[in-house]
């Protein structure tokens, strides 16, 4: 097979495995990964985020207020900026966040079984490297 094809299908079945293991939790694409970066950047704009978890900037407005709408975020204006809101993680949004997490561990492990600590991580690397060879040509 393609390495286009290989690391599309791989995605789409990590995707699929993950979203029927946190089904009760109600989440729609996109929001686990909002909620992952916003666990440990608390505060941040729309434009940070939606960089961050590759979503586009139409898209994370929508994503952000189902989010909000749910309990999970919070939007307040930038102090200092009057074209930014920060998007703050309430209570629930952290308790969601512990619920998921270990899903992803679980999804990394399974996905990783069979290889060895040095495999992974030149696995890793190679996808790293394959990220930002292309990053810089789309």
């Amino acid at each position: 097979m393609s390495l286009h094809h290989l690391l599309m299908i791989n995605h789409l079945l990590l995707q699929k495995k993950f979203f029927i293991k946190i089904k009760e939790n109600n989440l729609t694409p996109g929001q686990p990964k909002v909620l992952e970066y916003l666990s440990t950047h608390d505060g941040a704009i729309q434009k940070e985020i939606a960089s961050a978890c590759h979503i586009e900037p139409a898209s994370i407005t929508s994503v952000l207020s189902g989010m909000e709408k749910a309990g999970l975020v919070k939007k307040q204006p930038d102090p200092l900026s009057k074209r930014n809101v920060n998007v703050f993680i309430t209570p629930q949004g952290r308790e969601k966040w512990r619920e998921i997490e270990p899903v992803f561990h679980q999804i990394d492990d399974a996905a990783l079984s069979g290889f060895s600590k040095e495999e992974a991580e030149q696995l890793n690397c190679f996808l790293n490297k394959i990220y930002e060879n292309l990053k810089g040509c789309i």
